[in-house]
């Protein structure tokens, strides 16, 4: 059994820099909702300063002493502790694998570009985003070089294990391609598909903000987001984040389109109550968070993709919707509604792309990154690159650098290696909705209903209360009876876009 003075030390350890984390994370979703511009600078040294105080706690040298006092085998030792002593041994390896420098000096690149990529986005101009964002790849390689040492990956396979314990590029390659090679022909036979079907009404706005935002605390409520414990807002990019007891999360809002700030709402809404269903008992230790972000992916596309772009969430939600907006007539009817949230269409946004054409945004995507990281892409070259990709992957252009290589702020804030959890996450969430709509009888009929507690419930069960009890792999296979399998997904497209 792990020395009790040892593992209690480790404990007080890293609820402390758990804690430090927490102020980091409402720091930034501060800096995306509500900071004014003119406090960028001192922002950035505030998330420094404290982005090097949690790592200097998690590599301390009394940190190793520790774990080498709990080294224990598995034996009749209690799952949750040996789980809670693999993931202090991983964090403090990744973060010893990094010098204090190099930390604060990443802190303050991301945040200052982070700043810089608004202007770009405001501007659709690439060349004001280029200085700042060619200095976050340098430190970003320097940082997955400085890893890949340490942990025995390639620089590429090291920051995707900071967002994915355990994945490799060579599976999300497996995957990707064959997913690829699947949308080729899908694609085409889906917008065939759909020509022959009853043309989708459009809905005329305006739609007011405050009736959005009530439309949306609405779904929330009823999906169990708790507003003692969290809020929604907006930010120029939709996220969830936030601390423990604070889920904060945010959308955007369009008045003359209400629907993709809904679904922006609900698939927020799945991070959250992931978050809020963690266990409470391990707080702050490794074990009690998520195990990497293809799980929490997974839990907010099962929400919005799975769930909430049914025909049978949309039986619930029409009227609701209706009455939101005082609708009336055929457009605001289920089946309108349905295809409307259905429609596939190639696009050049990827947080409003549709469930069919969205992994070849993240297939891009994963490929720029890889390219940027290795140095076979030129930071100037990058929205050359994106079009072209875009080009052949959907058969679409970009026109300008705010509908392309400027959408997102994934790479401006230092997210390499995040991309793949997207598609990783939408392959988990159908084996894990086929799972539960085996195991729960009737589940379908209780959400046209508006019943989402037996989903809720067996989310919570099997995966939301397990924290980081169970790797990736072990919690899709005890949860679904599968490994990842992409097919799964690729049936779940095939019932929904061609019957």
């Amino acid at each position: 059994m792990p020395e009790n003075s040892a593992y209690n030390d480790l404990v007080d350890l890293f609820r402390r820099i758990g804690i430090i984390n927490d102020a980091i994370a409402i720091l930034d979703w501060d800096q995306s909702t509500m900071m004014p511009e003119g406090s960028a600078s001192s922002r950035s040294e505030q998330l420094a300063t404290l982005s090097v105080l949690s790592h200097d706690l998690l590599t301390q040298p009394k940190i190793s002493e520790l774990l080498d006092k709990v080294e224990v085998n598995n034996g009749g030792i209690d799952a949750w502790k040996v789980a809670n002593v693999a993931g202090m041994k991983r964090a403090h390896l990744h973060a010893i694998s990094v010098p204090a420098g190099l930390i604060k000096a990443q802190s303050q690149a991301n945040s200052s570009c982070q700043m810089e990529w608004r202007k770009a986005k405001q501007e659709s101009d690439f060349s004001f985003l280029m200085p700042s964002l060619k200095e976050v790849i340098e430190i970003t390689r320097e940082v997955s070089i400085a890893k890949s040492e340490k942990l025995g990956l390639s620089p590429y396979d090291s920051l995707l294990d900071t967002y994915e314990p355990g994945c490799r590029s060579e599976t999300i390659d497996e995957v990707f391609s064959d997913h690829e090679n699947f949308l080729s022909g899908f694609l085409g036979e889906v917008m065939e598909f759909q020509s022959r079907q009853p043309k989708t009404i459009p809905l005329k706005g305006p739609f007011s903000i405050d009736k959005q935002k009530r439309l949306g605390t609405e779904f929330m409520k009823d999906f169990g987001f708790d507003f003692t414990r969290g809020r929604v807002d907006v930010s120029l990019h939709p996220f969830c984040g936030g601390g423990l007891n604070d889920v904060r999360i945010t959308t955007r809002y369009d008045e003359n389109d209400f629907t993709s700030s809904l679904m922006g709402v609900l698939h927020e809404t799945g991070h959250a109550i992931y978050e809020h269903g963690l266990p409470e008992s391990w707080s702050y230790q490794p074990v009690g968070s998520a195990w990497g972000m293809a799980m929490h992916e997974s839990q907010s596309l099962l929400v919005e993709m799975q769930v909430c772009r049914s025909h049978s969430f949309m039986i619930y939600a029409a009227p609701i919707i209706k009455r939101a907006f005082s609708g009336s007539g055929a457009a605001w009817e289920v089946d309108n509604l349905y295809r409307l949230y259905t429609r596939v269409n190639p696009g050049f946004i990827r947080v409003d792309a549709d469930e069919v054409t969205y992994p070849a945004h993240i297939i891009l995507r994963y490929r720029l990154e890889r390219a940027l990281i290795s140095n076979d892409l030129l930071v100037a070259d990058l929205p050359v690159a994106w079009n072209e990709g875009m080009a052949s992957l959907l058969g679409i252009t970009p026109p300008n650098d705010s509908l392309g290589c400027l959408q997102d702020i994934h790479w401006p804030s230092g997210s390499f290696g995040y991309f793949p959890t997207y598609t990783i996450g939408a392959v988990a969430a159908a084996q894990f909705y086929s799972a539960a709509k085996k195991q729960l009888n009737d589940l379908e009929d209780e959400i046209s209903k508006g019943k989402f507690k037996s989903l809720l419930d067996w989310l919570h069960s099997n995966i939301h209360s397990k924290g980081s009890l169970l790797s990736a792999e072990e919690l899709l296979l005890t949860a679904s009876g599968n490994n990842l399998n992409i097919k799964v997904f690729q049936e779940h497209l095939q019932r929904r876009y061609l019957h």
